[in-house]
């Protein structure tokens, strides 16, 4: 599985040129890209290229890796996003958020040219919900309230908790993340629309309407998927 992560994370590098501003994505295969892309940068074979990290992971690896970080508000415009996904259906809606970043990763990535997505062929799923549960980002303090709303859905949700720390995740932001398990998905993008729409919620993991590209790693190689 490791080995079709970084097959993916390489051919990513193709669509990475001179000047352009990338959206680094947050996990474990886009790690492998930022190390691929310091390397091609510290070599020369890339030019004038800089990172917006969707988080302090991402903005941790790119420094370790030789990639120049740049802020959001530093930019006027991102030429392509990098990330990964939790799962992805026929129609290139994703879910996302298992590292709890996915306030900053929807913003970047709605604003990137091109948002190019790197799974392996174990995250295509027939309907989004299938397997993951749906992250949303929530207000510290409604998160007991929000998860009595999701209810109305016929979802559960449960707040997330850490491994190595006391108590629950806290995200970048400073708030907690809410792991949300639906029935059935039939629209994403009508979803994602109602979930923002609870009061503290401040983000959810749905991604509809968003990639443009994905690229999925394979024990055949890599296979492209566009909308």
């Amino acid at each position: 599985m490791e080995e079709l992560k970084r097959s993916v994370a390489r051919e990513a590098l193709k669509f990475i040129e001179d000047d352009m501003i990338v959206g680094l994505g947050t996990g474990s295969t886009t790690a492998y890209f930022i190390e691929y892309l310091g390397k091609l940068i510290m070599e020369e074979e890339l030019e004038d290229v800089y990172g917006v990290p969707t988080s302090y992971q991402a903005r941790l690896l790119a420094l370790e890796n030789g990639v120049p970080v740049v802020g959001l508000d530093e930019v006027d415009a991102i030429d392509i996003a990098v990330d990964g996904a939790d799962e992805v259906d026929p129609h290139l809606n994703l879910i996302k958020g298992r590292g709890a970043a996915l306030t900053m990763e929807k913003i970047i990535e709605y604003r990137a040219g091109t948002f190019l997505v790197l799974v392996d062929e174990s995250k295509l799923v027939e309907r989004l919900g299938q397997r993951m549960p749906v992250p949303i980002e929530v207000i510290p303090a409604a998160w007991r309230a929000i998860a009595e709303e999701i209810e109305v859905f016929n979802a559960t949700a449960e707040l997330r908790m850490a491994s190595k720390k006391d108590g629950p995740v806290v995200t970048d932001n400073g708030n907690f993340i809410l792991d949300a398990r639906f029935h059935r998905i039939d629209d994403p993008l009508d979803l994602e629309i109602e979930l923002n729409n609870i009061p503290g919620v401040v983000e959810n993991g749905i991604f509809a309407d968003i990639a443009d590209i994905v690229l999925v790693g394979t024990r055949e190689g890599v296979k492209r998927l566009e909308r």
